[in-house]
């Protein structure tokens, strides 16, 4: 396996964690491909949790005199 680490869009993540959890329910499965799948799944969730978490940050809302400000991680009122 290389270093080299292809970028996939969060949906395209998402679609590739379920194509490995839709491997991991095989009741067929052997032992081996089962623990591959189960380390491939983890590095796609960690991607998408970094992925949602660069999103969180990026998320603006607009303050009372309607200038955009950045999302601060608190509570919004809505």
């Amino acid at each position: 396996m290389d270093n080299h680490q292809e970028t996939y869009s969060l949906e395209e993540n998402f679609a590739r964690l379920e194509e490995t959890m839709g491997q991991l329910e095989r009741e067929d499965l052997p032992l081996e491909e089962a623990f591959r799948a189960y380390s491939e799944g983890m590095t796609i969730l960690k991607q998408c949790n970094e992925q949602i978490d660069r999103v969180e940050k990026q998320v603006l809302k607009l303050n009372e005199s309607g200038e955009l400000e950045v999302f601060d991680n608190g509570s919004i009122d809505v």
